[in-house]
């Protein structure tokens, strides 16, 4: 029994929390912690402001303030009609290192051609001619990686089994460039990797060193940084 006097609730009015209202209310505090989504590409046909937003994708991911654009039900549906990607990657087959992830992006937006070593041969030149004849896109990026097994490889040299003295063939020149510098020898090769196929790109004919001559293709050479996730231009 309860005291005498004692204020006791009225069971009649008191409810409890319902369901659907907590669930609101966690989704209401979500909306207002969750980061605001980038701002769209204001002309995705200009390469400056195609790299701008590939640079600003990699400092959200970097910082940790994922805003995950483009990935919804709406998107999926919208791209299966037809991609309009602002930027191609050339880069590593790495699994440490997946472009849409590093630049926080999303359906449609990149079209990413990927090998270990990041190096090309007719197959990937040709992606990469499509993306900038085909479909438009006005900036390539050559995506090396710091602590790259591939060009290891070809820096160890000795003798590949398979055609994986293929790929380290391809990386010699990187190697060759880099003999004698100071510094880790893995490290440079992987920067003149890079380098050497953004060379490369840029004067190879016709469709790519037409579209670089008439501004409207900018190609540049990027290293990723395993341990903090920054992308360094350095090409």
């Amino acid at each position: 029994m309860p005291r005498s006097g004692a204020e006791q609730p009225d069971l009649n009015t008191t409810k409890p929390t319902t369901i659907p209202t907590a669930v609101a209310a966690v989704a209401n505090a979500a909306a207002t912690t969750a980061p605001a989504p980038p701002p769209a590409i204001a002309d995705p046909r200009s390469s400056e402001l195609a790299l701008q937003a590939l640079i600003e994708g990699n400092t959200r991911y970097v910082e940790q303030k994922l805003s995950h654009p483009n990935q919804s039900l709406s998107r999926l549906t919208e791209v299966a009609a037809g991609q309009k990607p602002f930027a191609a990657i050339l880069g590593c087959a790495d699994s440490r290192v997946p472009p849409e992830i590093v630049f926080d992006r999303g359906l449609g937006d990149l079209f990413v051609v990927r090998g270990a070593g990041n190096f090309t041969d007719d197959v990937a030149l040709g992606s990469l001619e499509f993306a900038v004849a085909v479909l438009g896109v006005s900036v390539i990026m050559v995506l090396g990686h710091e602590r790259c097994g591939a060009v290891a490889a070809a820096v160890q040299g000795g003798t590949a089994i398979g055609h994986i003295a293929g790929l380290i063939h391809a990386i010699r020149p990187a190697v060759e460039r880099t003999q004698g510098m100071e510094g880790d020898p893995v490290e440079n090769a992987v920067n003149a990797n890079v380098q050497i196929v953004v060379e490369n790109l840029k004067n190879t004919g016709p469709i790519l060193a037409e579209a670089v001559a008439s501004g409207s293709l900018k190609i540049v050479g990027g290293r990723y940084d395993l341990d903090s996730g920054m992308v360094q231009i350095i090409a």
